[in-house]
């Protein structure tokens, strides 16, 4: 018996929709992680892009912890001198909800062009709306 390798050709996607109102970010990051990689199905092989589309709603709703709001911090840096850019986990999601998400998620897949691959399959939107409607979403309870 040998073990089964999933082939790019038979992978069926589907598409899941997530409410994050409410959720705490890290535990909503992990289970959307796991579904974009795939682990939830039978036929998951670490190599092949085996997962789903996610679609993320109600993003600027979703909660952190403890005193991460002002000690949680995300750093860019221009290239500059003096270029460094730095936003606190509130500020953040003020500014740009959607990215709060994006980032937690990114770092839980792989850093490697499958992790690339497998993040375009997010989709993130920080109101109750989401132009997906014809995938025919099915809503997935974290």
């Amino acid at each position: 018996m040998s073990t089964y390798m999933a082939k790019k050709e038979e992978i069926k996607r589907e598409w899941f929709l997530v409410d994050a109102k409410g959720k705490v970010l890290g535990r909503l990051a992990s289970e959307i992680a796991k579904i974009l990689r795939g682990k939830h199905k039978p036929i998951y092989t670490p190599h092949v892009d085996t997962g789903d589309f996610v679609i993320v709603i109600n993003a600027k709703d979703v909660i952190l912890t403890g005193k991460k709001e002002s000690t949680k911090i995300y750093f860019r840096h221009s290239g500059y001198p003096g270029g460094a850019k730095v936003l606190t986990a509130k500020e953040m999601k003020m500014k740009f909800p959607e990215r709060v998400i994006y980032f937690a998620v990114k770092g839980m897949l792989p850093k490697n062009s499958l992790g690339r691959k497998m993040i375009k399959k997010l989709k993130i939107y920080s109101g109750p709306n989401h132009p997906h409607q014809a995938q025919q979403p099915k809503i997935l309870n974290i």
